[in-house]
């Protein structure tokens, strides 16, 4: 595999990682791909695990009150 780039998104990281998951259980890729794609499944897994996180802190903000209320700019 060739080297890995960070995911743009959540959405994108989830997509990659659903394609490993399915390669992986095909059976049909080689050992070195096999640990490959684990190393780059392992990866996509954290970023959404901190995605999913930043998305609950943000949440928790809301709730409480303390983010501050939304703009939008159709003043222009």
């Amino acid at each position: 595999m060739a080297k890995a780039t960070a995911p743009k998104d959540f959405e994108s990281a989830l997509a990659e990682l659903e394609k490993i998951v399915a390669q992986m259980e095909s059976g049909k890729l080689s050992l070195e791909d096999s640990l490959a794609a684990y190393e780059r499944g392992a990866s996509l897994l954290n970023f959404c695990r901190e995605a999913i996180s930043r998305a609950e802190q943000q949440v928790e903000a809301l709730e409480n009150g303390v983010m501050k209320p939304f703009s939008s700019n159709t003043d222009e």
